[in-house]
């Protein structure tokens, strides 16, 4: 999904604002989608990472979303806030110290075998009846992680045998993402100033 450098902002600022709103800063507001087109799509999915000192604080999202995309990603902000199991939920110290960073998901591809993968490229969804997990494309590129290093967490993070992949083709699909943080927000700002 193509966003346009102004749609990317206007997500980043709207996650800060949706994390802050838990705790009666403000709200995020309301967008008029007819001067931002993309945010007003239905369909896509979307997780919102936050990290604090290089660290995962929180990351929770949707494969898919009836909701706008706008409201899709302020929605999984809140979340990936507040019910991250992994993690206790940010306080309102902390908020002001997270790096925000958002996925904005295509639609799932099936494929029928693992060289089809793409490191770097594609997120990984395991689809099996009992046990589903999502990794999301940049996570192999941040671990340095080969195919069968992928799909092992991938099965470490939907609770089964981290080496099932190897006796049998799992009901994996691809996806990509559209990738951004306030990190890159930040940087190409000084740049151009």
């Amino acid at each position: 999904m193509e966003l346009s450098h102004e749609e990317k902002g206007v997500l980043i600022l709207a996650v800060r604002d949706s994390i802050r709103s838990l705790f009666g800063d403000m709200m995020p507001p309301i967008i008029d989608y007819s001067y931002y087109p993309g945010l007003g799509q239905t369909g896509p999915g979307a997780f919102v990472t936050i990290t604090l000192n290089n660290q995962l604080r929180g990351c929770i999202g949707y494969i898919t979303s009836p909701m706008t995309v706008y409201e899709t990603v302020c929605e999984a902000a809140k979340q990936a806030a507040t019910n991250d199991p992994r993690f206790h939920p940010l306080t309102q110290e902390e908020v002001h110290h997270v790096n925000i960073e958002i996925s904005v998901l295509s639609p799932l591809v099936h494929i029928s075998n693992y060289e089809q993968i793409q490191i770097g490229v594609h997120g990984l969804v395991l689809d099996e009846p009992n046990n589903r997990a999502l990794l999301l494309p940049q996570v192999a590129s941040e671990n340095n992680f080969d195919i069968p290093r992928f799909l092992t967490a991938l099965c470490e993070k939907a609770g089964i045998n981290p080496y099932e992949w190897e006796t049998r083709t799992l009901d994996i699909k691809t996806f990509t993402a559209t990738v951004f943080s306030e990190m890159d927000n930040r940087k190409r700002t000084h740049e151009q100033g």
